[in-house]
Protein backbone atom coordinates (compact mmCIF):
# COMPACT_ATOMS: atom_id res chain seq x y z
CA UNK A 1 0.00 0.00 0.00
CA UNK A 2 2.48 2.60 0.87
CA UNK A 3 4.81 1.84 -2.16
CA UNK A 4 1.37 1.95 -4.63
CA UNK A 5 0.49 5.49 -2.53
CA UNK A 6 3.97 7.01 -3.12
CA UNK A 7 4.31 5.76 -6.92
CA UNK A 8 0.59 7.52 -6.93
CA UNK A 9 1.97 10.74 -5.55
CA UNK A 10 4.82 10.70 -7.43
CA UNK A 11 2.47 10.25 -11.07
CA UNK A 12 0.61 12.80 -9.79
CA UNK A 13 3.04 15.11 -9.30
CA UNK A 14 4.95 14.66 -12.91
CA UNK A 15 1.71 15.23 -14.19
CA UNK A 16 1.18 18.60 -12.30
CA UNK A 17 4.33 19.17 -13.22
CA UNK A 18 3.95 18.60 -17.03
CA UNK A 19 0.84 20.75 -17.29
CA UNK A 20 2.26 23.32 -15.52
CA UNK A 21 4.75 23.65 -18.42
CA UNK A 22 2.57 23.07 -20.72
CA UNK A 23 0.73 26.32 -19.36
CA UNK A 24 3.41 28.42 -19.39
CA UNK A 25 5.11 27.06 -22.78
CA UNK A 26 4.62 29.83 -25.27
CA UNK A 27 3.79 32.56 -22.90
CA UNK A 28 6.25 35.45 -23.11
CA UNK A 29 6.54 39.06 -21.65
CA UNK A 30 7.20 41.51 -23.99
CA UNK A 31 9.09 44.46 -22.52
CA UNK A 32 8.79 48.24 -23.51
CA UNK A 33 11.30 50.69 -22.27
CA UNK A 34 10.37 53.22 -18.82
CA UNK A 35 9.33 56.04 -21.21
CA UNK A 36 6.36 53.76 -22.83
CA UNK A 37 4.56 54.47 -19.45
CA UNK A 38 2.97 57.06 -21.26
CA UNK A 39 1.95 55.06 -24.20
CA UNK A 40 0.45 51.41 -22.12
CA UNK A 41 -2.48 51.27 -24.80
CA UNK A 42 0.10 51.11 -27.61
CA UNK A 43 2.12 48.35 -25.82
CA UNK A 44 -1.02 46.38 -25.33
CA UNK A 45 -2.07 46.66 -28.85
CA UNK A 46 1.63 45.57 -30.06
CA UNK A 47 1.37 42.66 -27.55
CA UNK A 48 -2.11 41.56 -28.62
CA UNK A 49 -1.41 41.69 -32.51
CA UNK A 50 1.42 40.04 -31.55
CA UNK A 51 -0.56 37.10 -29.55
CA UNK A 52 -3.15 37.14 -32.32
CA UNK A 53 -0.68 36.63 -35.13
CA UNK A 54 1.79 33.59 -33.80
CA UNK A 55 -1.15 31.79 -31.57
CA UNK A 56 1.63 32.13 -28.59
CA UNK A 57 0.40 34.39 -25.78
CA UNK A 58 2.31 37.60 -25.08
CA UNK A 59 2.36 40.17 -22.62
CA UNK A 60 2.92 43.36 -22.66
CA UNK A 61 4.93 45.15 -19.54
CA UNK A 62 6.38 48.48 -19.57
CA UNK A 63 9.83 48.28 -17.45
CA UNK A 64 10.17 50.84 -14.55
CA UNK A 65 13.88 50.60 -15.36
CA UNK A 66 16.51 49.40 -18.02
CA UNK A 67 17.84 47.20 -15.69
CA UNK A 68 14.36 45.28 -15.17
CA UNK A 69 14.67 44.12 -18.76
CA UNK A 70 18.26 42.69 -18.54
CA UNK A 71 17.83 41.25 -15.47
CA UNK A 72 14.69 39.66 -17.32
CA UNK A 73 17.28 38.45 -19.69
CA UNK A 74 19.73 37.65 -18.16
CA UNK A 75 17.93 35.17 -15.78
CA UNK A 76 16.91 33.16 -18.67
CA UNK A 77 13.42 34.73 -18.49
CA UNK A 78 11.45 33.72 -21.95
CA UNK A 79 11.19 37.64 -22.89
CA UNK A 80 10.91 40.07 -25.82
CA UNK A 81 11.89 43.76 -25.77
CA UNK A 82 11.30 46.43 -28.24
CA UNK A 83 13.84 48.90 -27.82
CA UNK A 84 16.53 51.30 -29.60
CA UNK A 85 20.55 50.86 -29.67
CA UNK A 86 21.71 51.44 -26.07
CA UNK A 87 19.84 48.10 -24.75
CA UNK A 88 20.32 46.56 -27.86
CA UNK A 89 24.06 46.72 -28.10
CA UNK A 90 24.43 45.26 -24.40
CA UNK A 91 22.27 42.48 -25.05
CA UNK A 92 24.10 41.98 -28.21
CA UNK A 93 27.74 42.27 -26.01
CA UNK A 94 26.77 40.13 -23.60
CA UNK A 95 24.59 37.28 -25.76
CA UNK A 96 21.59 37.67 -24.01
CA UNK A 97 19.21 37.56 -26.70
CA UNK A 98 18.84 37.81 -30.50
CA UNK A 99 17.09 40.80 -32.72
CA UNK A 100 14.58 39.45 -34.93
CA UNK A 101 12.63 42.85 -36.69
CA UNK A 102 13.00 46.62 -37.13
CA UNK A 103 10.12 48.96 -37.62
CA UNK A 104 10.72 51.23 -40.85
CA UNK A 105 9.21 54.71 -40.45
CA UNK A 106 12.07 56.95 -41.70
CA UNK A 107 13.47 57.37 -38.26
CA UNK A 108 15.19 53.06 -38.25
CA UNK A 109 18.18 55.14 -37.56
CA UNK A 110 19.22 58.46 -35.64
CA UNK A 111 22.26 59.94 -34.33
CA UNK A 112 23.21 62.43 -31.41
CA UNK A 113 23.58 66.00 -31.76
CA UNK A 114 24.88 68.94 -29.65
CA UNK A 115 22.81 71.42 -28.16
CA UNK A 116 24.71 74.69 -26.53
CA UNK A 117 23.62 78.25 -26.20
CA UNK A 118 23.01 80.65 -29.59
CA UNK A 119 25.66 82.79 -29.57
CA UNK A 120 28.46 80.48 -28.45
CA UNK A 121 30.68 78.27 -30.26
CA UNK A 122 30.55 74.17 -29.95
CA UNK A 123 33.96 73.29 -30.48
CA UNK A 124 35.31 75.76 -27.75
CA UNK A 125 32.75 74.68 -25.61
CA UNK A 126 33.88 71.30 -26.10
CA UNK A 127 37.55 71.75 -25.53
CA UNK A 128 36.82 74.00 -22.26
CA UNK A 129 34.47 72.14 -20.45
CA UNK A 130 34.43 68.82 -21.47
CA UNK A 131 33.00 67.22 -18.27
CA UNK A 132 29.91 70.00 -18.02
CA UNK A 133 28.28 68.15 -21.11
CA UNK A 134 24.54 66.96 -20.17
CA UNK A 135 23.30 63.91 -21.47
CA UNK A 136 20.01 61.26 -21.09
CA UNK A 137 21.39 58.39 -19.24
CA UNK A 138 21.42 55.00 -21.00
CA UNK A 139 20.98 56.51 -24.68
CA UNK A 140 23.39 56.44 -27.50
CA UNK A 141 22.16 59.81 -28.55
CA UNK A 142 22.56 61.59 -24.88
CA UNK A 143 25.51 59.21 -23.13
CA UNK A 144 26.82 57.66 -25.63
CA UNK A 145 27.73 60.76 -27.94
CA UNK A 146 28.41 63.20 -25.27
CA UNK A 147 30.87 60.66 -24.09
CA UNK A 148 32.51 59.84 -27.06
CA UNK A 149 32.88 63.88 -28.18
CA UNK A 150 34.28 64.37 -24.87
CA UNK A 151 36.94 61.51 -24.64
CA UNK A 152 34.58 59.93 -21.78
CA UNK A 153 34.93 62.86 -19.78
CA UNK A 154 31.17 64.33 -19.88
CA UNK A 155 29.51 63.83 -16.25
CA UNK A 156 26.25 65.74 -15.74
CA UNK A 157 23.45 63.02 -16.59
CA UNK A 158 19.92 63.16 -16.52
CA UNK A 159 16.76 61.49 -17.27
CA UNK A 160 15.90 62.34 -20.54
CA UNK A 161 16.25 64.61 -23.31
CA UNK A 162 13.80 67.60 -21.77
CA UNK A 163 15.91 67.33 -18.79
CA UNK A 164 19.42 67.82 -21.12
CA UNK A 165 18.01 71.23 -22.24
CA UNK A 166 17.03 72.01 -19.12
CA UNK A 167 20.11 71.46 -17.47
CA UNK A 168 21.61 73.88 -20.57
CA UNK A 169 19.26 76.53 -19.56
CA UNK A 170 19.36 76.95 -16.05
CA UNK A 171 23.85 76.94 -16.50
CA UNK A 172 24.15 73.56 -14.87
CA UNK A 173 25.64 72.09 -18.25
CA UNK A 174 27.99 73.98 -20.87
CA UNK A 175 26.10 71.70 -23.84
CA UNK A 176 24.41 68.41 -24.08
CA UNK A 177 23.82 65.69 -26.84
CA UNK A 178 20.09 64.56 -27.62
CA UNK A 179 18.58 62.55 -30.60
CA UNK A 180 18.38 64.65 -33.91
CA UNK A 181 14.81 63.57 -34.61
CA UNK A 182 13.99 64.42 -30.76
CA UNK A 183 15.28 68.26 -31.76
CA UNK A 184 13.44 68.07 -34.85
CA UNK A 185 10.28 68.01 -33.13
CA UNK A 186 10.98 69.94 -30.30
CA UNK A 187 13.54 72.50 -30.46
CA UNK A 188 10.95 75.66 -31.18
CA UNK A 189 10.30 74.93 -27.50
CA UNK A 190 14.15 75.82 -26.86
CA UNK A 191 14.35 79.67 -29.05
CA UNK A 192 17.67 80.34 -27.32
CA UNK A 193 19.34 76.95 -28.14
CA UNK A 194 21.13 76.14 -31.32
CA UNK A 195 21.99 72.30 -32.91
CA UNK A 196 25.46 71.22 -33.99
CA UNK A 197 26.44 68.01 -35.93
CA UNK A 198 29.75 66.74 -34.16
CA UNK A 199 32.19 65.41 -36.84
CA UNK A 200 32.32 61.64 -36.30
CA UNK A 201 29.94 61.37 -33.55
CA UNK A 202 26.66 62.99 -34.97
CA UNK A 203 26.03 60.15 -37.53
CA UNK A 204 22.87 59.34 -38.19
CA UNK A 205 23.60 54.71 -37.54
CA UNK A 206 22.33 54.03 -34.41
CA UNK A 207 19.03 51.24 -34.79
CA UNK A 208 16.04 52.04 -33.13
CA UNK A 209 12.52 50.13 -32.33
CA UNK A 210 13.94 46.64 -32.64
CA UNK A 211 11.97 43.95 -31.66
CA UNK A 212 14.65 40.70 -29.94
CA UNK A 213 13.64 37.81 -28.02
CA UNK A 214 16.09 36.31 -24.71
CA UNK A 215 17.99 33.32 -24.99
CA UNK A 216 15.52 31.19 -23.43
CA UNK A 217 13.24 31.45 -26.32
CA UNK A 218 12.82 28.24 -28.50
CA UNK A 219 13.47 28.83 -32.56
CA UNK A 220 10.68 28.16 -33.60
CA UNK A 221 8.56 30.51 -31.20
CA UNK A 222 11.16 33.41 -32.29
CA UNK A 223 10.18 32.74 -35.98
CA UNK A 224 6.59 32.59 -35.19
CA UNK A 225 7.17 36.04 -33.57
CA UNK A 226 9.19 37.36 -36.27
CA UNK A 227 6.20 36.44 -38.42
CA UNK A 228 3.83 37.65 -36.47
CA UNK A 229 5.76 41.43 -35.89
CA UNK A 230 6.10 41.59 -39.43
CA UNK A 231 2.22 40.47 -40.03
CA UNK A 232 1.63 43.31 -37.24
CA UNK A 233 2.78 46.58 -38.56
CA UNK A 234 0.11 48.65 -38.18
CA UNK A 235 0.74 47.84 -34.06
CA UNK A 236 3.16 49.35 -34.55
CA UNK A 237 2.21 51.99 -36.27
CA UNK A 238 4.91 51.00 -38.76
CA UNK A 239 4.92 51.43 -42.88
CA UNK A 240 6.43 48.04 -42.59
CA UNK A 241 8.01 45.86 -40.25
CA UNK A 242 11.23 44.39 -41.79
CA UNK A 243 13.83 41.58 -40.33
CA UNK A 244 16.86 43.21 -38.44
CA UNK A 245 20.42 42.86 -39.77
CA UNK A 246 22.32 42.31 -37.25
CA UNK A 247 25.31 44.09 -38.11
CA UNK A 248 23.81 47.37 -37.46
CA UNK A 249 24.25 46.94 -34.14
CA UNK A 250 28.43 47.65 -34.54
CA UNK A 251 27.99 51.32 -35.29
CA UNK A 252 26.65 51.73 -31.61
CA UNK A 253 29.04 49.17 -29.87
CA UNK A 254 31.93 51.49 -31.89
CA UNK A 255 30.57 54.37 -30.86
CA UNK A 256 30.54 53.10 -27.17
CA UNK A 257 33.64 52.20 -27.35
CA UNK A 258 35.13 55.66 -28.23
CA UNK A 259 33.10 56.90 -25.17
CA UNK A 260 34.74 54.37 -23.30
CA UNK A 261 31.76 52.42 -22.00
CA UNK A 262 31.78 49.15 -21.90
CA UNK A 263 28.32 47.12 -22.83
CA UNK A 264 29.51 43.84 -20.40
CA UNK A 265 29.97 45.84 -17.30
CA UNK A 266 27.38 49.01 -18.06
CA UNK A 267 24.97 49.98 -15.02
CA UNK A 268 22.60 52.23 -14.58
Amino acid sequence: MKKFTALLAATVFTLVTIAAASAAAGTYTCWFPPAWKSKAPKAMAIAKALSKNSGLTIRPRIAKSYPQILTAFSAKQPSIVYVGSFVQAIIHARKLGTPLVQNINGHELYSGVMIYPKGQDPKTILAKYPRQIAYAKGADSGETSAKAATNGKAAIATANHGATCGAILAGKAKAGYVKNWWWDTHKSKYPTLAMSETPGISIIGNPDNVLTVSNSVPKADAQKIKEAAIASKDAFGAPKMVPFDVSQIQFSLNLMKKAKINPLTYSW
